[in-house]
């Protein structure tokens, strides 16, 4: 990941839910919406690959540790890296329980099979297109045998979404991928058991809704997108 982008996120790392807030204030919802909206829909992926298991999860491209409060007591620990030194530095006085840590954007600061899950929210879009690559691999790599995967992405589809992004300040250099790129990238990097769902078609607030959503999910329409599968 180049200079610029990891400067953008250390300018805006005390204002980051602001930005993002000012990018969807049409539609009436906060950040933090979308941030439980997100965290439930991992914690059902979580569950449906472990079932009462508590694993070991990896964050990248953290932030400043927004998802974290909301996945602490379903989970065993969590580990969050990021490129911004200013994110993690509030991550750490936000998530005292939580193991952070910057990193270039390349190597993971983590030895092989490490994690029983890495995820990933909305980041992959910032990564320059050549070291998409690279960056599949490395969750796979850290990742024991069996674990899990979870890939959160805009989905470039949905006007809606690119009105948000366009909107968005720290987002100008962003490089959206279709859902089929991001499922081949992480094919690529020998994942398998792939399980791809659009989500945010409807608001999905509750158990109930997020099946509804989830139903609708099939089709391309929602505003992001979720790519799970095996390691």
């Amino acid at each position: 990941m180049n200079d610029q982008t990891k400067a953008e996120f250390d300018a805006y790392s005390s204002t980051y839910d602001a930005a993002v807030n000012d990018a969807i204030a049409f539609s009436g919802l906060k950040v933090d919406y979308f941030t439980r909206v997100k965290a439930d829909y991992l914690t059902d992926l979580i569950t449906d690959h472990f079932g009462d298991a508590l694993p070991s999860i990896l964050d990248v491209g953290c932030g400043v540790g927004n998802f974290h409060p909301l996945l602490s007591d379903r989970v065993g620990s969590i580990a969050g890296v990021d490129v911004s030194k200013a994110s993690i530095d509030q991550a750490r006085e936000r998530n005292p329980g939580v193991c952070y840590k910057s990193y270039s954007g390349e190597r993971l600061p983590f030895d092989d099979k490490t994690f029983d899950v890495v995820f990933t929210v909305c980041v992959m879009h910032h990564v320059p297109p050549a070291q998409w690559p690279l960056f599949a691999a490395e969750m796979k790599r850290v990742l024991k045998p069996g674990g899990m995967v979870a890939v959160f992405e805009h989905n470039p589809r949905n006007p809606l979404t690119q009105r948000i992004v366009s909107n968005c300040v720290f987002d100008k250099n962003a490089v959206l991928l279709r859902s089929e790129k991001t499922r081949s990238l992480i094919q690529q990097a020998g994942f398998t058991d792939l399980i791809e769902r659009f989500i945010l078609s409807i608001p999905p607030s509750g158990r109930f809704l997020r099946s509804v959503d989830l139903l609708l999910g099939r089709l391309p329409f929602g505003a992001q997108y979720f790519i799970k599968a095996t390691a």
